[in-house]
């Protein structure tokens, strides 16, 4: 046992250097020029990609935020609950790209000698929809025809995380959820499972992750006509696989400053390899600003945030805030309100 817990350093390592250089184009050799496949697309239950955490989202979505560890980092990254002291609640409330409403709930607690459990709730609404049918053939197209009903559409999650310090330098955890999504009276059910790790490598505060997130079994919809089905319907997860590095430069404690910086790699299954990196400055554990940029992506780019912490009777509350920028789709403001206790 302990010679395997030795080796985990290098595999980490190794893993991370992977995950971050996969995104460059490693492939051409000799001139010729590698076909590039594309896997857009290729799956569903999209609504999991989405971080409900403002202060991740505005560190160019990333999840290797480790220092003041919050119940929302079970949307990224659960290893990280392992350093949340006792009891801590997140809530997210923010309106998506085309008005689509977005809301997160995440509670955890710590037991000590056990480790930590976490509950969490995801759900995207998407309001009130025009139903729209084809009515007829026109000039070599399909006339639309709005019949004036109208139909909605929400995704769920619901899930369990638990996370425990195998060491005081290793941290690993994992989720389970139960998902949920419904469209005009057709919708579908499964259940995706995430796990993740954090090693400090003992370096003063380097710290690597890695995270593979939503696997889970091909999902089927219910309530489909068959008559109008020409293809399988069957949904397959958006499986991600993510390695990241991450230093604090200023520390917070020798001095009143606080300054991190974060470089990740992520390998979706349905698209590009990308990368994300991110800052934040924090003065006085008080305020924080955070900034960050996403790669290779075809409209998300920069992001920027900022939080407050700040106590309410006794306990310790939390207001974070991020811009999301998404080019011709315009841009997204993120909110969320935390209490530790």
């Amino acid at each position: 046992m302990v010679k395997n817990l030795k080796a985990i350093p290098s595999i980490l390592i190794l893993a991370i250097v992977l995950m971050v250089i996969s995104p460059m184009d490693i492939n051409a050799q000799s001139g010729i020029e590698p076909y590039e496949i594309e896997r857009v697309g290729q799956s569903g239950w999209q609504f999991l990609k989405i971080n409900g955490d403002p202060r991740q989202a505005a560190m160019g979505g990333s999840f290797m935020v480790s220092s003041n560890s919050t119940a929302n980092v079970v949307f990224g990254n659960p290893a990280l609950m392992a350093w949340i002291e006792n009891y801590d609640v997140q809530f997210n409330n923010f309106s998506w790209l085309a008005d689509i409403r977005y809301t997160s709930l995440a509670a955890a607690k710590t037991f000590p000698g056990i480790g930590t459990f976490a509950l969490s709730y995801v759900n995207m609404n998407y309001g009130d929809i025009p139903e729209t049918i084809q009515s007829g053939i026109q000039g070599g197209g399909t006339v639309p025809l709005v019949t004036g009903e109208m139909f909605t559409a929400y995704d769920m999650a619901l899930g369990l995380s638990f996370a425990r310090q195998i060491t005081e330098q290793l941290g690993l955890g994992g989720s389970i959820r139960y998902l949920n999504e419904e469209i005009a009276g057709t919708g579908m059910s499964n259940w995706s499972m995430d796990f993740s790790t954090i090693y400090y490598t003992g370096f003063r505060s380097l710290r690597l992750a890695i995270t593979a997130r939503n696997f889970g079994p091909d999902a089927h919809l219910v309530g489909y006509s068959e008559d109008l089905r020409s293809e399988p319907v069957d949904i397959r997860m958006p499986l991600e696989l993510r390695g990241g590095i991450a230093y604090d430069w200023l520390d917070g404690v020798s001095s009143p400053h606080f300054l991190t910086t974060v470089l990740e790699g992520r390998a979706p299954s349905d698209g590009k390899e990308k990368i994300h990196f991110g800052t934040e400055y924090g003065y006085h554990n008080l305020f924080f600003v955070r900034g960050g940029y996403r790669f290779n992506y075809d409209e998300e780019g920069l992001t920027l945030g900022m939080g407050i912490n700040f106590p309410v009777v006794g306990y310790h509350c939390t207001l974070n805030y991020a811009y999301l920028d998404f080019g011709a789709l315009t841009q997204v403001n993120m909110f969320s309100f935390g209490l530790e206790f």
